[in-house]
């Protein structure tokens, strides 16, 4: 579905990313691991042709590098944002609605409800008035709305409590059972990570460093995130 050959990412003169190999099949989700300042985030924009970069991004048979970030969203990606980055002044089904690109999107709004019944029950409510993790239920969901192929999932843990992540954890399972839509997921939660990924990468200082299922990758948190 998705593969990255020796891409490498600039922000103006500064290099972020080094030679990254990392792909991701149909139907599979696939953790990026690895401590602050790693280049996580700038891997996920790099892939929606958000920051200059070198190398080769193919998506679904398609060489993509050279595509306008709206142009790669039209083919299949979508994206959770770190920090959510939903319209606070808007109801919860507004904001969902945003994701869906200005098509029909009765079916998936239902799928999102279904998934976070919580989000049907607020469907009228302001996102500013709610918990971050109803917010960042109601930024899933939007990334759904579109019917992507693949979603790019940034920190979808980040300052939540533990029970709302495991709720997160159950989620992303189940989109993965119903739909088969491949996941990218960047986490500093190896808990999270570990319970809904099939493989993971780890990322230090712009280059990847380790690759493996997630049985080979027990010894991360010693080895690779106390740098």
């Amino acid at each position: 579905m998705l593969r990255v050959e020796d891409l490498s990412a600039f922000y103006d003169k500064a290099q972020i990313l080094r030679g990254i190999n990392l792909k991701v099949d149909r139907g599979e989700v696939v953790a990026v691991l690895g401590p602050n300042g790693a280049g996580k985030t700038t891997l996920l924009r790099s892939i929606c042709g958000l920051v200059r970069t070198k190398g080769s991004i193919v998506f679904a048979g398609k060489e993509i590098s050279n595509l306008k970030p709206h142009e790669r969203i039209r083919l299949g990606i979508s994206i959770c944002p770190e920090g959510r980055r939903l319209f606070p002044n808007m109801t919860v089904e507004d904001n969902l609605k945003v994701g869906a690109l200005l098509e029909e999107c009765d079916d998936r709004l239902r799928y999102v409800y279904s998934l976070f019944p919580k989000l049907k029950e607020r469907r009228n409510q302001l996102v500013k008035t709610m918990s971050g993790g109803e917010q960042q239920m109601v930024a899933i969901g939007r990334a759904l709305m579109s019917n992507p192929k693949l979603i790019l999932l940034d920190e979808p843990s980040m300052g939540l409590a533990p029970i709302v992540v495991e709720k997160i954890a159950k989620a992303l399972k189940r989109i993965k059972e119903d739909l088969g839509i491949s996941i990218l997921i960047v986490e500093q939660n190896i808990s999270l990570a570990f319970e809904v990924a099939d493989r993971a990468y780890v990322l230090v200082k712009g280059e990847i460093v380790k690759e493996g299922s997630i049985e080979e990758m027990q010894d991360l948190e010693k080895k690779y995130f106390e740098i």
